[in-house]
């Protein structure tokens, strides 16, 4: 009670301190000049407080602010809905706020020390990067503790700073998918490629079929470029081997040599073929990497689309998704069949602020709570099929998936090998910079292969 009266006295003083303007709240606690104890006093006697001392560590009355890439209307709701669930099971107000710019807005607002609370980052390359500048902060010991058994092993590493983790994963995106058109596919008799020669045999038939086999589009505001960059880490994965694309990451194998350049104009070869691509959008760079190919993979103007999980949430309302639906998935095929490596990525939250509220905020995230109600949340949001969100949290109730999303995260646990998206994994300045750029420049035909790749690696970090 004591304390209560101390800071119902303190918020009177700075009332008055602030004078005129006030809103109508802050009117009802200031008294009329000159008479400030008096007033106060007797309200206090009048209405005496019934109410509990503040237990110490709640989180009643604290705010804490999100903000991540996350945009799109359903993942966006999903979100907001998951974090709704803990702030009212604590009393507090937990606000998310999501932009396809998320990364031009966050190094703005971390250099100008006005960042979120919490930032959900979808490369682990940004969070190093923040991190080594002294902008976020390190996972105390109790909330690193608490995630850490809940992830596969070496999943915190990936977000680990001189010893230090500085994030917890809140999604886990499984990229090695191919979806398709089920009905397409019956109607030409195409039965589903088991390697990569196959897929591009399926393609070169489908052509000759008077079927466009691919809807393929780059655009993504100021990430257009991030699904090159994705065609290009599967390939690589799959053709020169996971030993190769971890050197890749490193730069110790350098975007100009041979074995890189080749696979990107294998790429083009693929999308550039008459007939192969279909672009809602005039052109592959100008499409969208996700709303711009729901509608046409579902009514069949193309067959199939190479994306991520999440492109399950821009599928059309309604659309049937599985074996027995009007849209299915396999898996991007490797070369052979002895192996079968997977791209994975994911987004992942670390904290600006330093603050009991948002460290409880963060250590819900990394928890399978989160997960499996933003899960339902999203699921829901979808009408009750595919919601587009995977995660790989060990713990999750796999039931509150369906068929083909919880058979998509059996395989993230199952991988072999598993590989991060390289991208996500470069220094900022490459993966979210240049490699995009210079990839847009390609694919539009602006640069060669050659000379785009060349600038790519000019712009590596010395």
């Amino acid at each position: 009670m004591r304390r209560l009266i101390a800071l119902l006295l303190a918020l009177a003083l700075v009332a008055t301190a602030c004078g005129g303007g006030t809103t109508d709240e802050e009117t009802t606690t200031t008294a009329a000049p000159g008479t400030e104890e008096t007033t106060t006093t007797e309200a206090m006697e009048e209405e005496p407080m019934e109410e509990e001392p503040m237990e110490e560590g709640s989180l009643e009355g604290t705010t804490v602010t999100v903000f991540s890439s996350e945009d799109g209307v359903d993942e966006a709701t999903g979100i907001q809905r998951a974090l709704d669930v803990f702030a009212e099971e604590h009393g507090m107000t937990i606000t998310h706020t999501g932009a396809r710019d998320f990364s031009d807005q966050i190094n703005a607002q971390a250099a100008g020390g006005n960042p979120p609370d919490i930032g959900m980052f979808p490369q682990p390359g940004k969070v190093l990067d923040f991190a080594s500048q002294g902008f976020l902060l390190p996972l105390p010991a109790e909330v690193d503790a608490a995630v850490r058994p809940q992830w596969p092993g070496g999943t915190l590493e990936t977000y680990t700073y001189e010893g230090d983790a500085y994030a917890v994963q809140v999604k886990t995106d499984y990229k090695s998918i191919v979806w398709y058109n089920t009905q397409v596919f019956e109607d030409g008799g195409y039965e589903v490629p088991t390697t990569l020669d196959e897929l591009v045999a399926l393609g070169n038939t489908m052509i000759a079929d008077g079927q466009t086999p691919w809807c393929i589009g780059i655009e993504s505001g100021p990430a257009t470029g991030w699904v090159f960059t994705d065609w290009m880490e599967d390939m690589m994965l799959r053709v020169e081997g996971p030993e190769a694309y971890d050197q890749w990451a490193t730069n110790e194998l350098k975007f100009d040599d041979p074995r890189v350049i080749a696979i990107g104009n294998t790429i083009l070869d693929i999308w550039n073929a008459p007939g192969n691509t279909y672009a809602a959008g005039g052109s592959i760079a100008a499409t969208s990497h996700s709303s711009d190919h729901g509608q046409p993979l579902a009514d069949g103007t193309c067959a199939m689309v190479r994306q991520a999980s999440f492109f399950a949430a821009f599928l059309p309302e309604g659309t049937s998704v599985g074996p027995d639906g009007q849209v299915n998935t396999f898996y991007f095929p490797n070369v052979d069949t002895n192996s079968k490596p997977v791209l994975t990525a994911g987004n992942a939250a670390s904290a600006f602020r330093d603050a009991p509220e948002v460290w409880a905020v963060m250590e819900y995230l990394g928890s399978t709570q989160y997960a499996e109600e933003r899960q339902k949340a999203q699921r829901e949001i979808k009408g009750g099929d595919a919601s587009g969100f995977l995660t790989a949290n060990l713990d999750v109730d796999l039931g509150l998936w369906n068929e083909l999303e919880s058979a998509f995260i059996a395989e993230l646990l199952t991988a072999d090998p598993a590989r991060f998206d390289v991208a996500d994994l470069m220094p900022s300045a490459v993966g979210s910079g240049s490699f995009w750029t210079e990839g847009t420049s390609v694919v539009n035909g602006d640069k060669t292969v050659e000379e785009g790749f060349a600038a790519i690696q000019a712009s590596w970090p010395s």
